[in-house]
């Protein structure tokens, strides 16, 4: 998919992963992220709530794009599978999480903005009681 120009579409935030934004996927790679040695399959699946078929098939995907090793094994004679992070996908994350920090930024300026301007209406209305508005923000 082409970039879009950040100077005509400010708001087109293609920095947004589609593999990483999935709320289940965002959960098991923040784990991963918490714990650089990787974790055992059991514990990401209670950390995230997930059943073992769900946690199987979002780790799959994680690592057909490259952001989790599955590393299966025994541990004495019972099957064990931890999975981690790759250095690229600790990278992509990383990228993602910076562009997700933008789209907060945007956002609460958008807010503090709306809310300003909700404030001038209702102080022009006659309807300003001078407390602040949802926000928190005082209407100037």
């Amino acid at each position: 998919m082409p970039k879009t120009d950040v100077t005509t579409a400010p708001f087109a935030y293609d920095g947004l992963d589609r593999v990483i934004h999935e709320k289940a996927r965002l959960g098991l790679l923040t784990s991963l992220m918490a714990h650089p040695k990787g974790l055992a399959f059991a514990d990401l699946k209670q950390l995230c709530g997930l059943t073992d078929g769900n946690l199987s098939r979002h780790l799959q995907v994680l690592q057909e794009a490259g952001l989790v090793d599955v590393i299966k094994g025994y541990e004495g004679n019972r099957p064990h599978t931890s999975c981690r992070l790759t250095k690229s996908g600790r990278r992509r994350f990383l990228d993602y999480l910076a562009v997700l920090e933008q789209l907060v930024r945007d956002a609460a300026k958008a807010a503090g903005t709306a809310e300003k301007a909700a404030g001038r209406a209702e102080k022009a209305a006659g309807k300003d009681d001078g407390a602040p508005g949802r926000l928190g923000i005082q209407p100037v």
